[in-house]
């Protein structure tokens, strides 16, 4: 018994030592390991000496006297010229006249107006292709139903048929209406994707914001350009030769055949920005900016009017967009005071560099 004490006290004697000596061991360690060997460096080579101090003065003014060299400025890429997006069309800026019934409602005209955007060409075929569908089956159940009113009145059939089910003719008119929406909603959602398809990198960006009655059109890429839109009086559209009530003063104006960043937002109240000819329409809410791509196939100008009810004049508050080759559209937007999106600015002029401090200390004291 004595001897296993004596045992198990020497053992815990051991391990205390052994405990101790790794503690005593671990700042170096831990020192060592701080500094990487690739640091460690051994300088053999003597210092040199200094240099005298009656000769560092000179270098030191020879060294300040010399000529500071101008930072290189990079020049400014050039422009092609026969670059269509930078081209001005000669002789400035001339408003569009309108051309009858393009862009504008017809008298008595009872169908969709004719696009003039790749959207509306196809919502037009697909709006057609859907009253063929609907002129089908409105035509195939009035054919139903006289059948049944020839085949199983009173005087036909006075003893009438106890048939209750029939798997088949369920089946049938279950299937086949689904078929036939199945086959309506891949276009439908095509189209959909394709008008909230986000715009190029490159396209021309304004932002139009309703007000209670009129319209205000900026142009952040263009230097920032902005408009105010108001509707005209009907004796000054007669005389430009524009629909009353839709023509304005100022117009909104876009280079054609090229994709457009609207952005749309309302000031004071819920507005909506519509077109019909464009087959564009989108709400202008307060706080919320709301964004769609418009492309204008052709020039020409094109009318629209707030489609949401906005207060006593909402019903004055027309639209009008005039789209313009890009030589035209530059020239308007320099008339504007803008600046075409993307053409280089002009280089900032160096500085002069400072009077060297030498020269000063060189000067002679009066």
């Amino acid at each position: 018994m004595e001897f296993g004490h004596f045992a198990r006290a020497a053992g815990h004697a051991f391990k205390g030592l052994g405990l101790a000596l790794a503690l005593c061991a671990a700042p170096q360690m831990a020192s060592a390991a701080a500094v990487p060997a690739s640091k460690v460096e051994v300088t053999t080579a003597a210092p040199a000496a200094a240099a005298p101090a009656d000769k560092a003065a000179p270098a030191a003014a020879e060294k300040a006297a010399a000529p500071v060299a101008a930072p290189a400025v990079p020049a400014a890429p050039a422009i092609d010229p026969n670059d269509p997006h930078f081209k001005v069309a000669p002789g400035g800026y001339t408003p569009m006249k309108p051309t009858e019934g393009k862009g504008m409602p017809v008298p008595g005209a009872m169908d969709i107006q004719k696009q003039y955007s790749p959207n509306g060409e196809v919502a037009v075929g697909l709006h057609n292709w859907l009253v063929g569908v609907m002129v089908v089956i409105a035509v195939f159940v009035l054919i139903l139903l006289l059948i049944v009113m020839a085949r199983f009145n009173k005087r036909a059939n006075p003893v009438p048929s106890k048939t209750s089910h029939n798997t088949l003719l369920e089946v049938v008119w279950t299937a086949v209406p689904v078929l036939i929406l199945i086959v309506i909603a891949v276009p439908s959602l095509k189209l959909l994707a394709k008008q909230y398809a986000p715009a190029p990198a490159k396209a021309v960006t304004v932002k139009a914001t309703g007000n209670q009655w009129f319209w205000t059109y900026s142009y952040p890429d263009n230097g920032g350009v902005e408009v105010i839109s108001n509707m005209l009086a009907d004796d000054k559209a007669k005389a430009n030769g524009e629909p009353p009530q839709l023509a304005v003063d100022n117009r909104m104006v876009v280079p054609a055949g090229e994709p457009i960043r609207m952005l749309v937002t309302g000031a004071d109240v819920i507005h909506s920005f519509a077109v019909p000819s464009l087959w564009f329409k989108i709400d202008a809410v307060p706080g919320k900016i709301n964004e769609r791509v418009l492309t204008i196939s052709e020039p020409g100008v094109y009318y629209g009017q707030c489609s949401e009810l906005c207060g006593a004049r909402h019903g004055y508050m027309p639209i009008a967009i005039e789209a313009l080759p890009r030589d035209k559209f530059n020239a308007w937007v320099i008339a504007q005071g803008g600046k075409i999106d993307g053409a280089p600015e002009a280089p900032a002029a160096p500085a002069a560099p400072a009077a060297p401090a030498a020269a000063a200390a060189e000067k002679p004291a009066a």
